[in-house]
């Protein structure tokens, strides 16, 4: 088979594509012919050997994936060869073929595309456990997202506008902008147009209910100034590099500070991401949740996509389409 292999670390130009035999399948795994995979900006820090897990080379990056399954370990009888499925892995899905726990894949609901499925699992479950379970977001109120351009930030974007809330859209250009706004934000704020405190003031005086942060840098502690007294702060992501906030803002505004992290909630909320899990393939069934995909590329090009996601330029998710 082909795939995207990292021989050693460093820039996404380390990455060459070359054939190598097809994975094999180890008890409790199922093999999957992948048609599309998701290039997610911890793709490049694992690359570069600078993300929190360190991968030993060589490797095959990606971590999600969509496409038929092909081989089954004898010991699975709920999944069967032919069946359309989604998941997630540390590394391994830019590639014709991947193999995987069993337990990792989601069937793909009919009528939904390969390509969609690839960039629904780990931006938009996130964002929704964050919106649902750890931010607690009610129909009516007001939701502030930062990086609303990105993966994560415009599906909280499109989950927030599912979920009934009004939505200001905070990004850093006019185009990340139009795309919040086609996938329902109510508001738009470019934070490199003026001062984000005073345009946040200035968008929500009564202040805002429910800030999520994919961003943080210096744009967290503007946001968190623009919630109400009880409002609630959910940090998930550090893009732009670790914040420091004063806490008297947490007394001051009776404000709660939350943070997200998919193993510790998956861990300690099971019952809160059954539920979810239900609720989310029900909207990606009923296409009232369809991810923005902002750039494809095919797997020759796998250098290419990194490059691009490192570099800033994704908006919404961008894909290989590997067959």
């Amino acid at each position: 088979m082909r795939a995207a292999v990292c021989p050693t670390y460093g820039p996404p130009e380390v990455v060459e594509i070359q054939d190598i035999p097809s994975p094999p399948v180890e008890p409790g795994q199922v093999r999957v012919r992948v048609e599309a995979a998701a290039v997610n900006f911890p793709d490049v820090l694992v690359i570069a050997n600078q993300y929190q897990l360190s991968v030993p080379v060589p490797f095959i990056p990606g971590s999600e994936f969509a496409g038929e399954v092909v081989e089954v370990a004898a010991d699975i009888a709920d999944i069967a060869v032919g069946e359309r499925v989604f998941g997630s892995t540390m590394v391994g899905a830019f590639a014709e073929e991947v193999s995987v726990p069993a337990t990792s894949l989601t069937p793909i609901p009919d009528g939904v595309q390969a390509v969609h499925a690839a960039a629904f699992g780990v931006a938009h479950r996130t964002a929704y456990h964050v919106l649902r379970s750890v931010g607690s977001l009610q129909p009516g109120e007001e939701l502030v997202v930062l990086g609303a351009g990105g993966g994560v930030g415009l599906a909280a974007v499109q989950l927030g506008v599912a979920l009934e809330a009004r939505v200001t859209a905070v990004a850093s250009s006019a185009e990340k902008l139009a795309v919040a706004k086609a996938n329902g934000a109510h508001r738009l704020i470019d934070h490199k147009a003026g001062d984000l405190r005073q345009a946040l003031k200035d968008a929500l005086p009564e202040g805002a209910d429910v800030v999520i942060d994919p961003v943080g840098g210096g744009l967290s502690e503007p946001a968190l100034r623009s919630l109400h007294w009880g409002g609630r702060f959910v940090t998930v992501g550090y893009a732009a590099g670790i914040p420091r906030i004063p806490l008297n803002l947490v007394l001051l505004k009776g404000i709660h500070i939350l943070g997200f992290q998919f193993r510790d909630f998956a861990a300690h909320e099971a019952d809160e991401m059954r539920r979810n899990e239900r609720e989310l393939l029900a909207l990606l069934a009923s296409k009232r949740v369809v991810p923005h995909v902002g750039a494809s590329f095919s797997l020759d090009e796998a250098v290419a996509a990194l490059r691009y996601v490192g570099d800033g330029h994704a908006i919404g998710k961008v894909v290989l389409n590997i067959i």
